[in-house]
């Protein structure tokens, strides 16, 4: 009796896969990508990605997944830092070498995903808000755990506290694609990071 065939091994790896997607995505954003950008970068034809990854949408959630663990790790990674200053520095660092990286695209792939989106993407933008107010969050809560501990005073506002930070790195985003330099993106983190309650910068300013 012949033995049953259960399926085709896929002939693609998918993590590289994965990370060709992203960088379609990251270039031109949710809407702005093809089904025919997607198979040319990936070099698979539309029923091995809609079998492997499901429809766009699914696949631009899990290149989101990849993007987090990989150029945007250092958003988890900052939280571990000893002082919420090293917090904020590291965040504000990590974002500033990932818009300036040669090899990348001058702007946050979460915000690149949102620009242009259309009623039709409304799913995915919701995605994007929830994901950026996670990571502000997560941001405040290591605030609020630096009040507790004695590094900033009991009156800070950490939830304004960490919206503000997390508005100055979409803005670095922002800055970046418009053409800002390193230096002047480096310029207003220093900047940035004299909001710190009982801060001060390398010149002893307030």
């Amino acid at each position: 009796m012949p033995r049953r065939r259960i399926g085709r091994p896929r002939e693609f790896d998918v993590d590289v896969a994965l990370d060709a997607a992203m960088r379609v995505f990251w270039q031109k954003g949710y809407e702005g990508t093809t089904l025919s950008d997607l198979t040319t970068a990936l070099g698979i034809n539309r029923p091995c990605i809609y079998a492997a990854f499901g429809n766009k949408e699914a696949l631009f959630r899990k290149v989101l997944d990849r993007y987090a663990g990989g150029p945007a790790a250092y958003l988890k990674a900052a939280m571990d830092a000893p002082t919420a200053r090293a917090t904020v520095e590291q965040l504000l660092e990590g974002a500033i070498t990932l818009l300036t990286g040669a090899e990348n695209p001058s702007i946050c792939l979460i915000a690149q995903g949102t620009l242009a989106c259309g009623d039709e993407a409304a799913p995915i933008r919701q995605e994007l808000i929830v994901r950026r107010q996670r990571g502000e969050q997560m941001l405040e809560a290591r605030l609020q755990r630096a009040v507790t501990e004695g590094e900033l005073p009991p009156n800070t506002d950490t939830t304004a506290l960490a919206r503000y930070f997390a508005t100055v790195l979409r803005g670095l985003g922002i800055s970046a694609l418009g053409g800002a330099s390193r230096q002047e993106l480096i310029g207003t983190a220093e900047l940035a990071l004299r909001v710190l309650p009982g801060q001060q910068d390398k010149d002893g300013r307030k």
